[in-house]
């Protein structure tokens, strides 16, 4: 809505501008984000620079802080879940004979680094973060505690879960679901390297078949890995929707926070069109 100061100056301009501005308005009165409160969950390659050395590119993550930005000022409550596979990959170690329950707290403590380097440069922008860890390590982030992640919320910081659930065989998409329930999500934006869930991979099967929305019982229907198992049954007991997107389109993070096609959705059940 226009401020009457507004409108009093908007009768000297011409009849196209004064037209121009008042459709400008009406637009924006439309960008009203479809979710509260969101998990964005991330993972540790996404951090990384495509094709380069580092494990972490500053430009990379100033490049996501800024995404998250636009959609913390839409008044949206943003929460992070970010990976560590840039770092060290638990799974894989183990598969190599490394002992699974260290692998996995190495994997825990790969994502602590990660959740440090994007508080850091949030914090730079004049973004209050906070991060939170599964294991306790009061030196560099703040333990987990439900009731102080939904009052920094509240409060509209960015909260960062890291460390996984704290505990190893449990994975960060695992992580994801679980902080969603507890701090009750309205979503899980999951962002990807594909742009949404295919009925085979797209990268061998040209033919491949992306579906814009899917419901729980269909993608289990179906065998679509959307999640492991542990998180996609979170999600679905809790009825907590997904969206699945492509990470390297630069507006899909916002454009999904207004509830515009992106990817694709899982849901409990089919929304009416």
């Amino acid at each position: 809505m226009l401020r009457r100061s507004q409108v009093d100056k908007l009768v000297v301009l011409p009849s196209k501008a004064r037209r121009a501005l008042f459709i400008l308005g009406e637009v924006m009165q439309t960008e009203k984000p479809a979710y509260r409160r969101i998990v964005l969950k991330l993972s540790g390659e996404a951090v990384q620079e495509r094709g380069g050395r580092d494990n972490i590119s500053p430009t990379v993550v100033r490049e996501i802080a800024e995404r998250i930005k636009e959609v913390r000022d839409l008044g949206v409550q943003v929460s992070i879940v970010i990976g560590g596979g840039n770092i060290w990959r638990g799974l894989a170690a183990s598969h190599r004979g490394m002992d699974r329950t260290t692998a996995d707290y190495m994997g825990m403590l790969a994502t602590v680094i990660n959740a440090l380097a994007l508080r850091s440069t949030l914090d730079q922008m004049g973004i209050e973060t906070r991060v939170q860890s599964a294991i306790d390590m009061r030196n560099v982030a703040e333990p987990f505690i439900l009731g102080r992640a939904i009052r920094h919320l509240e409060l509209g910081r960015i909260v960062i879960f890291a460390a996984g659930t704290g505990n190893p065989y449990f994975s960060t998409d695992t992580t994801a679901a679980l902080r969603a329930s507890e701090i009750r999500a309205d979503v899980i934006l999951k962002a990807t390297k594909v742009d949404g869930v295919y009925d085979s991979d797209p990268k061998t099967h040209p033919n491949a078949r992306r579906y814009d929305r899917l419901t729980f019982s269909e993608a289990l229907a179906k065998r679509l890995q959307i999640m492991d198992s542990t998180a996609f049954s979170l999600c679905m007991d809790n009825k907590i929707p997904i969206v699945v997107f492509d990470m390297n389109n630069p507006t899909n993070i916002r454009d999904a926070v207004l509830g515009r096609k992106v990817g694709t959705l899982v849901c409990d059940e089919l929304p009416s069109t």
